[in-house]
């Protein structure tokens, strides 16, 4: 059985870690790293697997998960690099890093999977976009889609587009929680209380992501089928034209997109 350890255990660390052992996956087949000995010891007492050094991981596993903050890249790869073996697949889950940096920090050959997932990997219901780096087999992004499989659903894409996944579906959830939140806030002014606004804004994303999943409209229909000629709809949809909120969105994707390739360049010399 393959070993995976998990270099970093925040939310999207632990999330993985958890939709593996749901997906058949044994404690014994995983191993994690924490900095914080508390949290350590939370996540093992929780999910029974063994929380580990960054030395130790490297020489246990076949499959390292770098799953820590991108401005935390610096001292894990100078930790790695002299333990990595030459069997090893190196996952990077760090928005913005290329496979580059870790070819170019790791030992000659090392192969490296890029993955940009999201955080409804906390309940299984992940999108994440994985590119293979040049010395990354088919053999290898099988292995991380097999393993990205059990948190949602998986795609391969050239590593150029990967910014752009980013910004579209690495930071996606949050632009939908901002609008919920805005328009609890618009439930709450139109005089409803809050418990009331939240629970038929949620079920309504709820049920609307639900039929945009399993139907095969495209969007623009759905959102036909609900706007009624002279209607409530209507008057709503021209105020947010009127207010360019597909304009703000076009432009917040791309400022996300523009932040990720920064991240990015930060590193094309080191």
């Amino acid at each position: 059985m393959t070993t995976i350890a998990v270099l970093g255990a925040g939310k999207i660390g632990e999330a993985l870690l958890s939709g593996l052992l749901h997906g058949g996956r044994s404690a014994s087949d995983l191993l994690f790293t924490e900095r914080h000995p508390e949290r350590a010891a939370e996540l093992t007492a929780r999910y029974g697997i063994a929380a580990v050094e960054v030395a130790d991981a490297a020489k246990r596993a076949d499959v390292l998960v770098v799953a820590v903050k991108p401005q935390d890249i610096d001292p894990v790869l100078d930790e790695l690099a002299p333990l990595v073996g030459p069997g090893s697949l190196v996952v990077s889950l760090c928005a913005g890093l290329p496979t580059s940096l870790y070819e170019r920090r790791l030992p000659e050959g090392t192969p490296v999977v890029r993955v940009m997932p999201n955080t409804p990997m906390l309940v299984n219901e992940a999108m994440s976009a994985v590119s293979p780096g040049s010395h990354a087999t088919a053999g290898h992004v099988r292995i991380v889609e097999e393993m990205l499989s059990c948190v949602g659903k998986v795609v391969e894409v050239p590593e150029s587009q990967q910014d752009a996944v980013t910004a579209l579906s690495g930071s996606g959830p949050a632009y939908f929680f901002f609008l919920v939140e805005a328009m609890i806030d618009a439930g709450i002014l139109l005089g409803l209380p809050r418990a009331v606004a939240e629970q038929l804004i949620v079920q309504s994303a709820v049920g609307a992501a639900k039929m945009l999943a399993e139907g095969s409209e495209h969007p623009v229909i759905l959102r036909e089928n609900v706007t009624s000629p002279a209607g409530t709809t209507i008057n709503a949809i021209r105020e947010l034209e009127k207010h360019g909120v597909r304009a703000a969105l076009l432009a917040a994707i791309e400022a996300a997109r523009d932040r990720s390739v920064e991240l990015g360049k930060g590193h094309e010399r080191d």
